[in-house]
């Protein structure tokens, strides 16, 4: 009786950990596309009242516009000019709303950009924060070096990686993962650690692991 119990359960979590993450992302889509419906609706009305186009033809129009101007400021950011016009844009925003600098690290950090200057780049360690003797470590990023050879690492909590909490450790602290990208250890915290096996294998002590890091 306990081998059919045990026999149903599992199949019964085998089978939600098929369906949940379908059900999940296929409510997700429906809250974004009636997101962005909603905010394109000023614009629907106006082809549907001067085209012919209806209802979901006119909204697929619409965002459809909305992606390829996306677009072509992706082309005229790759240009010299576009890109200082960018940076200088992004000083002035972020002199002016203080938040924007925030939402621009969320975005860039969804959509995988992990190239920014935003907190969570810099290089992926694993992180005794506790002190070397305690065997307690976290998955970091470690985000500046100080003159006295102390670093500041920044540990994201799962399964929300954009909070967390800032540490200053020595460097007998500090194992650096050279071969782990910032990418892929968000994709473990995200996944509440999962595949952390892969991540923290081959670690380097770091007196010899990476140059310096400015801050």
């Amino acid at each position: 009786m306990t081998r059919v119990k045990t026999f149903v359960t599992l199949t019964l979590l085998g089978g939600l950990a098929v369906v949940l993450p379908i059900v999940i992302f296929a409510l997700l889509f429906q809250w974004l596309f009636g997101q962005v419906s909603d905010l394109v609706a000023p614009a629907v009305q106006w082809l549907e009242s001067h085209t012919q186009l209806k209802d979901t033809l006119a909204r697929l129009v619409v965002i459809a516009v909305i992606l390829g101007a996306c677009f072509l400021i992706g082309l005229v950011v790759k240009t010299s000019v576009g890109r200082w016009l960018h940076k200088h844009i992004d000083l002035w925003l972020g002199r002016l709303a203080p938040g924007y600098n925030t939402i621009k690290d969320l975005v860039l950090q969804f959509i995988g950009g992990g190239g920014g200057e935003g907190v969570l780049s810099g290089q992926v360690a694993r992180v005794r924060i506790h002190g070397v003797d305690n065997p307690l470590s976290v998955t970091a990023i470690v985000t500046s070096q100080h003159d006295n050879g102390d670093y500041t690492v920044y540990v994201p909590t799962a399964p929300v990686p954009t909070s967390g909490f800032v540490f200053h450790v020595p460097p007998a602290c500090v194992e650096f993962l050279p071969h782990v990208s910032v990418e892929a250890a968000m994709k473990s915290i995200v996944a509440c650690g999962s595949g952390s096996g892969a991540l923290l294998s081959g670690s380097v002590p770091s007196p010899d692991a990476a140059a310096p890091l400015q801050g």
